[in-house]
């Protein structure tokens, strides 16, 4: 396998088709299933993919159609995209906590014409807002599915796509993708925009491709490459995994093993020994503070050793490490670290930080136990990785690296990072308006200010687009759920917040009308303020919240609210005279009340 395979690929499927080839009966997909990791291997995976991509052409799906795909990470999600490709159509992941209304958005908008999904559970929501749209001819489970009485859709067992002549289909499939080239769709993507609706990002083979290379590039000429083993966490539905977490192992011939879940990730950790990790920041402030907290129970002596690696970390970051340093940091390498790597499994090369920003104190902190941790940073609009800290360019925390190859980078005069190459996406499915807007010369305008500092690694300072999100790297428009909420007849304006945060919390201004009316029917006098202190008033209000958040996902679900002290408004500097609120100005004026809100 070579670096130069990526530049070579014309597709996906042929890269992925290449590396089975080579590999052949090693294992490429691993599961927990009937208490024990159940392997599949190049081979097999192949087999599957074409089988599965010929019966999606014998349903009638044609070029270019979409297909969404609803499930949690498994082997089978990895196989469906893949052969969703290889019968010539685009792959349409969706979130395993969307709503009924966020599947149907996604679905009229896509035009799907057929639907994976996992299991019933996930096909709860889904269903509804298949029947609903007049798009989705067929439903196919990947575990059995109850039969929905509808005449317009057909339903279809997963096991059924895997019968036929598999090297008839292998055969159908060289063909058919040879007419596929690296500016081809491959898959569309939803990410939030900033008018509320999720807009579908166009990634084409070519962008997925390039994000690989350069991924790869670093990994081999910074930690060298040899039988990598990846752990997939992070949901596939996400950009950030779907590239490093599925299609860099497999470019990489890697082994994929499918975590169970975050309740027994650690122990996923110890018992894989993965070499490479794709993590959001909040996993890794959870590992930080179990690691703490294990070491502490360790007695005087391990807790003592951890103060010495925190504080030559810390001098590490600062470039101020003295001589005397080195002693004490043998000793480290030689008792407190290797127990820190081994439950990390004892073969982590790095864990890579992307999603959301990481706090450069966390980074810190894993330097100091060890382990290589790397900020990368990116958007959906980029396949999704833009650069990424790597040991050749000196790792600082407070930085996301330097661009990855293939990547050209400016700043533009007002501080925004603007990116051009072939990893930037063609345009938003079926939104020119935006993509007029983001796309402007060639140029990606990211939204994010920043500079470029003297070892040409990327700062970045702020963002300039309202988007929120969250401290597990998830999107979040703020203006959807702002919008939601004041259409409920208890909420005359409101702002919700979240930046790095675990969950949203709102800003609320009740109705001046509605909270009369409940004033007189609860024979209480009319004074706003007064009235937001009573519990009845503030659940009334939290009523109104909850039947927000019945049609929101997960991530957008606002868990706390307060109330604010006036109305917003032009006179108090905290709406524009286009009567659009001024965030900064409200987070100034409330933001320790908000933040109260996380300590409830």
């Amino acid at each position: 396998m070579q670096l130069s395979d990526f530049d070579a690929s014309s597709n996906l499927v042929a890269l992925f088709l290449s590396r089975a080839d080579e590999l052949g009966d090693k294992p490429m997909l691993w599961a927990r299933r009937d208490g024990a990791w159940q392997s599949l291997s190049w081979t097999e995976a192949a087999r599957r993919v074409c089988l599965i991509a010929q019966s999606l052409r014998a349903l009638g799906l044609g070029d270019g159609e979409r297909v969404l795909l609803v499930s949690e990470n498994r082997p089978e999600w990895c196989l469906a995209d893949l052969a969703i490709m290889a019968a010539g159509c685009v792959t349409v992941p969706a979130y395993t906590t969307n709503t009924e209304r966020d599947h149907l958005h996604v679905l009229e908008n896509s035009g799907a014409s057929a639907v994976i999904v996992s299991d019933a559970r996930l096909a709860k929501p889904l269903l509804p807002a298949v029947l609903r749209s007049d798009c989705a001819r067929h439903v196919i489970g990947i575990e059995p599915l109850r039969r929905a009485q509808a005449s317009t859709v057909a339903f279809h067992d997963w096991d059924d796509l895997l019968a036929g002549d598999a090297a008839a289909a292998r055969a159908a499939v060289d063909a058919r993708i040879a007419g596929i080239g690296r500016g081809d769709l491959a898959c569309i993507i939803y990410t939030s925009g900033t008018g509320g609706a999720p807009r579908g990002v166009c990634q084409h083979h070519g962008a997925i491709l390039r994000n690989v290379d350069g991924a790869a590039r670093i990994l081999c000429e910074d930690f060298g490459w040899d039988d990598e083993v990846f752990l997939s966490f992070l949901p596939l539905s996400h950009a950030y995994e779907h590239t490093g977490g599925q299609f860099l192992p497999i470019g990489m011939g890697a082994q994929i093993w499918y975590s169970e879940g975050l309740e027994k990730l650690a122990s996923n950790i110890e018992e894989v020994g993965p070499t490479i990790m794709i993590v959001v920041p909040r996993l890794f402030e959870v590992l930080r503070a179990r690691i703490i907290k294990q070491v502490g129970k360790q007695g005087k002596l391990a807790g003592y050793l951890m103060d010495r690696a925190l504080a030559i970390g810390d001098r590490k970051a600062r470039g101020a490490r003295r001589l005397i340093d080195a002693p004490m940091d043998l000793i480290l390498e030689r008792t407190l670290r290797p127990k820190i790597r081994q439950r990390f499994g004892g073969r982590m090369k790095a864990l890579v930080s992307g999603g959301a920003p990481l706090n450069p104190e966390i980074g810190v902190f894993f330097d100091a136990m060890g382990l290589v941790l790397l900020q990368g940073y990116g958007q959906t609009e980029a396949a999704p990785v833009i650069s990424c800290n790597r040991p050749r360019a000196g790792l600082k925390m407070d930085t996301v690296g330097p661009p990855m190859d293939g990547v050209e980078l400016r700043i533009a005069e007002d501080g925004e990072i603007l990116v051009r190459g072939e990893l930037v996406m063609h345009g938003y499915w079926r939104n020119d308006a935006e993509t007029a807007r983001a796309l402007q010369d060639g140029w990606l305008h990211t939204g994010d200010i920043g500079h470029i500092d003297p070892r040409g690694r990327i700062v970045i300072t702020d963002r300039k687009k309202d988007m929120i999100v969250n401290d597990k790297g998830d999107n979040v428009s703020p203006q959807k759920v702002e919008g939601m909420l004041t259409l409920q007849p208890e909420i005359a304006q409101a702002m919700v917040t979240g930046d790095k945060r675990p969950y949203l919390v709102g800003l609320i201004v009740p109705d001046a009308e509605w909270a009369l009316e409940w004033a007189r029917a609860e024979g209480e006098a009319f004074d706003l303020v007064a009235l937001q202190a009573l519990p009845a008033f503030r659940s009334a209000v939290r009523a109104a919240v909850d039947r927000v958040n019945r049609d929101l996902s997960v991530i957008e679900k606002v868990r706390q609210f307060t109330f604010a002290d006036e109305a917003f408004a032009i006179a108090n500097e905290e709406m524009t005279p286009s009567l659009k609120i001024r965030r900064h100005k409200l987070k100034e004026r409330y933001g320790e009340r908000l933040d109260g809100l996380y300590r409830v």
